[in-house]
């Protein structure tokens, strides 16, 4: 007969057996459903109780990386490279990608001649981490060659050639290296890019905060979901101060934030994610009531539950027909989400 396993005791409070299994478990499965901040709360947790478990640790750094928490992401990442957990090639890899997000090329050269200089990279790893390094090498001497001050509009055009690129993160890449640069001797391919019916809608919001960041202030048409809108960069609010995404989560906060937080979390996430899509759109319906409310619906429906949409209107003092609209505009742009990194 198998022995039962104990519970474990940690500054005087008793942990279940089994408990950071079930932790990571539910963690893992959370980052696989793309709830990214219920993820952080159970894998953080777990952690607490197996701090060098490397399966907790990667959907960990995952997780914050894909809710936008780069740095901290890159400090888990760096730690567990200097203790040797995880598949070492693996974790480079993982690194190197949380510092392109970063734009810290430098580090990543650093990284990577450190890496040659004790011939540790396996023949078969050979190209791939001298493509990183030579395209590392000319991010970083281009940060530095070409202060934005220096560059106008219309001189000196330069290409980013986003409709020849293979794939989506290959896009990613390049525009993430504009941020360094004046990006104004690049307006004739993002104007067509940003107003073109393929480009990815995640994109063409990079774009805009990269033009709103450099004080772009001239008329330009942008194309999202078969809708157009002319618009001034400038004038735009903050991607992440959108006054109806903030009005949507005040409302859930004043619901959830005290009864539920990691319910509130989880869906506040999701409010930034389709709001970050959608920017600078205003979606319909106007109400914001329904929006709080289909968000409230879909997340009770990812966790398990079995919401019911008329309760819910209730609630929320909103008609049904409402929460359907918004419900199902949600779940388009899930569809869509983030580029695969």
């Amino acid at each position: 007969m198998k022995k039962r396993e104990r519970a474990k005791r940690k500054d005087n409070i008793i942990f279940l057996p089994g408990l950071e299994k079930r932790l990571t478990d539910k963690g893992l499965e959370s980052l696989q459903n793309k709830r990214y901040r219920e993820a952080i709360t159970l894998l953080e947790e777990a952690k607490a109780h197996d701090p060098e478990n490397s399966d907790i640790l990667i959907g960990l750094v995952l997780a914050y990386f894909e809710a936008g928490a780069y740095i901290k992401a890159k400090d888990l990442a760096n730690e567990m490279l200097l203790k040797g957990i995880g598949e070492y090639f693996h974790m480079v890899d993982l690194y190197l990608t949380i510092l392109i997000q970063l734009h810290e090329y430098q580090e990543i050269v650093s990284t990577i001649e450190a890496l040659f200089d004790e011939k540790e990279i396996p023949p078969d790893r050979h190209d791939h981490f001298l493509t990183i390094l030579q395209f590392s090498k000319r991010m970083a001497d281009n940060s530095l060659q070409e202060p934005m001050e220096e560059v106008k509009e219309g001189t000196h055009l330069k290409e980013l050639k986003l409709s020849s690129l293979k794939n989506l993160n290959e896009q990613m890449l390049a525009i993430s290296s504009l941020a360094e640069k004046n990006i104004r001797p690049y307006m004739d391919e993002i104007k067509e890019y940003l107003n073109s019916e393929s480009g990815h809608p995640f994109l063409k919001t990079m774009l805009l905060t990269l033009l709103k960041e450099q004080e772009y202030d001239k008329k330009i048409e942008v194309k999202k979901f078969n809708e157009d809108v002319s618009l001034i960069p400038t004038e735009l609010p903050d991607v992440q101060t959108q006054p109806r995404m903030k009005e949507i989560e005040k409302i859930l906060e004043a619901k959830l934030e005290n009864s539920d937080p990691v319910l509130f979390e989880n869906m506040k996430g999701m409010v930034e994610r389709i709001f970050f899509i959608s920017y600078p759109f205003e979606l319909k319906p106007e109400a914001a009531r329904a929006w709080a409310a289909a968000f409230h619906l879909l997340v009770l429906d990812y966790l398990g539950g079995e919401p019911d949409v008329d309760d819910l209107a209730d609630e929320y003092e909103i008609s049904t027909e409402k929460i359907e609209q918004a419900l199902a505009k949600i779940r388009e742009l899930e569809e869509i989400s983030y580029p695969n990194i």
